[in-house]
């Protein structure tokens, strides 16, 4: 048997021409064939199966054979490749790898590639936080954190740094613009410690409470910025913390005197009982006797108040919602209230149907009856104050008020039920009472206004 492969003839070398090339074809039955040029050593053409054509280069480097496409005949000319051949076999005789060679200088080329996108990234990363500032970050801060907080503190960061100067649903002129409004327009790159200082002791001598308010949730944000990717590093360091912006801080201790003492009970449910909104004078006497914070009393539902099992529950600040008793006295003032909408303290004049702003009424009051100058939320510092004198134990006080616990017995184990809650506060009210001289007695119904004893 004749063996095929053995007596098979390689094709002879050409000098590559145009006319050469075209008449190169694949051997039958193979996948590829390989012309050699006969002008440039390592110079050939590789033909496929398929009729695709391409130069090569073929050498020997570190005793290994080498292969290398230059490119297909469209792309190249038979110079052009003679050529490149050339510069192959030269850059081979000097120990060098062609392979290498491109290797690198594709890494090269990409490395160029990846550098200019990152520095054209961080350009516009940078135009970006540029332009980023306060008011309008302070927006996408809220959103973020909207459903982890309640609707009091949405309330309280959407005001602060509300910027004014819309007209008010009540009274006359424009509102008063936030304490944050005056740095709303400050890139975050621009708020350090002295900008925050300066501001803080601006806002400090005409309203220290509601700049110590301003100060606290501006740090939270910072704190925010500092977590998130897009805002990290914005802000300098120590820009809330720093020492010069503590110096200017407001005190943070209660407003002095802004507490009922006892001896101005009588006097004070007196002038509050002859207020002509009965609403309004409800609405202090219960906050007053619940220790409640006066916004969330001012957005008690009737369908929170449970006058069968006297029971009422508060959508809570800090918890979400707490339930508490409904003393006799405080129920008695609730079934006096008209029922004209689904808030207990009604108001027909506010745009959310809720008693909002009872301190001007509460203010002629205090000054009818000759009694110092109070707060409405001193009315809620009242009651913790006043329930020491029947020695209340401090975690019943905190649970009624729906304050933090501050040990931690109370804040991980103790859950009073709510008719232990009953036993001290009516004992609390029962005090008030008998301290403010009003004759009281469970029985009474639709009481409308407080009754002093005569002397």
């Amino acid at each position: 048997m004749t063996n095929h492969a053995s007596n098979e003839i390689k094709p002879k070398k050409k000098n590559f021409t145009w006319e050469a090339v075209a008449s190169f074809e694949c051997v039958e039955g193979k996948a590829q064939s390989i012309y050699w040029d006969a002008k440039t050593v390592g110079f050939g053409l590789r033909v496929t199966s398929k009729g695709a054509k391409s130069y090569i280069f073929e050498t020997s480097l570190n005793n290994k054979t080498i292969r290398i496409t230059i490119g297909n005949i469209s792309n190249y000319s038979i110079s052009e490749a003679r050529a490149e051949a050339v510069s192959l076999k030269a850059m081979t005789n000097r120990g060098i790898d062609p392979r290498q060679v491109k290797a690198d200088q594709i890494a090269k080329d990409e490395a160029k590639v990846q550098s200019r996108k990152a520095e054209l990234e961080a350009k516009i990363i940078q135009e970006k936080q540029d332009s980023l500032t306060l008011g309008k970050v302070w927006p996408i801060y809220i959103e973020a954190r909207r459903k982890r907080w309640s609707e009091w503190s949405i309330r309280d960061h959407q005001n602060i740094a509300h910027p004014g100067g819309v007209k008010k649903l009540r009274g006359k002129g424009l509102t008063e613009a936030g304490p944050l409004a005056s740095l709303l327009n400050v890139r975050l790159s621009d708020l350090n410690a002295t900008r925050i200082a300066v501001w803080l002791a601006k806002e400090a001598e005409t309203r220290p409470t509601r700049a110590a308010l301003a100060f606290r949730l501006l740090s939270g944000f910072v704190s925010w910025c500092n977590s998130q990717d897009e805002y990290t590093g914005l802000i300098p360091n120590g820009a809330c913390s720093a020492r010069q912006v503590r110096d200017e801080l407001p005190s943070s201790n209660a407003k002095k005197g802004d507490c009922l003492q006892r001896e101005q009970l009588a006097l004070w449910f007196s002038a509050v009982a002859r207020i002509q909104n009965p609403i309004q004078s409800a609405y202090l006497q219960s906050l007053l006797l619940t220790g409640a914070r006066r916004r969330e009393l001012a957005e008690l539902r009737w369908v929170d108040v449970d006058f069968k099992w006297l029971s009422m529950t508060i959508r809570d600040k800090v918890e979400g919602e707490r339930t508490i008793p409904l003393t006799q006295y405080v129920a008695n003032l609730l079934r006096s209230l008209p029922k004209r909408n689904e808030w207990v303290f009604s108001s027909l004049s506010a745009a959310t149907g809720h008693i909002e702003e009872p301190k001007q009424a509460h203010k002629r009051a205090l000054n009818a009856a000759g009694l110092p100058d109070l707060s409405v939320h001193g009315l809620r510092r009242s009651f913790g104050s006043l329930a020491e004198w029947i020695e209340v134990p401090e975690g019943i006080v905190a649970q009624i008020m729906g304050q933090k616990p501050s040990a931690i017995a109370e804040k991980h184990y103790r859950r009073r039920p709510l008719d232990l809650l009953r036993m001290w506060h009516e004992k609390i009210e029962t005090w008030i009472l008998e301290q403010a001289q009003i004759k009281f007695s469970p029985e009474m119904t639709n009481l409308r206004i407080v009754k002093k004893v005569s002397s």
